[in-house]
């Protein structure tokens, strides 16, 4: 268990300033490329892409499918429903259509994904870690999603403060958490199983709690229960999601279909994008072991390594992999620990050229193929 550190609004402050700054630049460059090219920011943001599917949802509910010209089906069960209903929330308390009840979503749970960033950075590693690791994270290269009407923002805010529950012994709390975040993307077994592994050192280092007990119990309930729904509904049993998942051509390979992407583009014109798939696969795998190294809890290298290799082994989608691994904010510990050892205004320069490299990316990634 972690000390006990205040951390209310004021000593988290930098670290949300440092959030909404990053965000916020992301946003600017992105409404000065549509003014440009004559697009939407807003639509690109609230109304494409998986957003649809769950406005949709949340307009509509659960039912709806596309059949594709090779016989696949897209079901929008594939979907976890805390995003939707949050939706539909904020949508009948603003008037808001959906799509833009979802912004509003994302916007307040990137704010809190940030918050839990610092907390569980800042208790592990002191306030100037928590607050580079916050701006590290909000300055990724895909990082233009932590602001679309998608599910990234609210399951890493769920994530991140559900391990921070785990580290300072609160064990409800973790539990309802990781719950919650079972009812937003399949990942949420990552957080499960981060919760069990804490509670199974806790009882070797001789804890012995009802709290624990129960938080342990509380913590695949979100998860199961939707799985275990969707098998109701469509009349597969166990195994009725995977078979949702597989109509959109998702499925877990260990990392095999992966591979034949990346040999593809090596083989081929595009080889300089297989060396840079390549390249960023290591660069992954390499941060995942500075994270080992700097001694992380054992909660947060199980989370982190289940958030990994469900993104990089997963057979479907390649290009949604550095938006599926934007979870895995463990990884920027490392990165935050080297910056802090540089001084004040070299750490910002360098968050500033890569948090405005990352803005540009974002604005051209949307206007292009984006997220899928």
């Amino acid at each position: 268990m972690i000390p006990v550190k205040d951390l209310g609004f004021r000593r988290a402050a930098p670290a949300l300033a440092a959030f909404a700054a990053v965000r916020l630049l992301g946003l600017s460059v992105l409404a000065l490329w549509g003014a440009a090219v004559d697009s939407s920011p807003h639509t690109l943001l609230s109304a494409r892409w998986d957003s649809l599917w769950y406005a949709r949802i949340a307009a509509e509910g659960y039912g709806y499918e596309v059949l594709l010209p090779n016989g696949d089906v897209h079901s929008n069960l594939a979907f976890f429903p805390l995003l939707p209903w949050l939706e539909r929330l904020v949508a009948a308390v603003t008037g808001f259509s959906h799509g833009s009840a979802g912004l509003v979503v994302s916007a307040i749970a990137g704010l809190a994904a940030a918050w839990g960033i610092f907390a569980v950075a800042d208790s592990l590693y002191g306030r100037r870690v928590g607050v580079l690791a916050v701006a590290a994270w909000a300055a990724l290269p895909v990082a233009i999603v932590q602001s679309m009407a998608y599910s990234e923002s609210l399951f890493t805010a769920l994530a991140a403060w559900s391990l921070y529950g785990v580290l300072r012994g609160r064990w409800i709390t973790a539990g309802l958490l990781a719950a919650a975040a079972g009812l937003t993307r399949p990942v949420g077994a990552a957080v499960v199983a981060a919760v069990w592994v804490a509670a199974v050192l806790a009882l070797r280092r001789g804890e012995r709690s009802w709290r624990m007990a129960a938080g342990a119990l509380l913590a695949p309930l979100g998860a199961a229960a939707y799985v275990l729904w969707v098998g109701a509904r469509t009349g597969g049993g166990l195994t009725g999601y995977l078979d949702v998942q597989g109509g959109w051509g998702n499925g877990f390979d260990g990392g095999w279909a992966f591979a034949r992407f990346i040999g593809a583009r090596l083989a081929s014109p595009a080889f300089p994008a297989g060396i840079g798939l390549i390249a960023g696969v290591a660069l992954v795998l390499w941060l995942y072991r500075l994270c080992v190294r700097q001694r992380q809890p054992a909660a947060l290298l199980v989370y982190c390594g289940i958030v990994v290799a469900l993104a990089l082994c997963a057979s479907g989608y390649f290009g949604s992999k550095p938006r599926l691994l934007l979870p895995a904010f463990p990884l920027m510990l490392p990165v935050a620990a080297a910056l802090a050892r540089l001084r004040t205004g070299r750490a910002a320069a360098v968050l500033g050229s890569v948090a405005s490299v990352s803005a540009v990316y974002g604005a051209f990634w949307l206007n292009g193929s984006g997220p899928p």
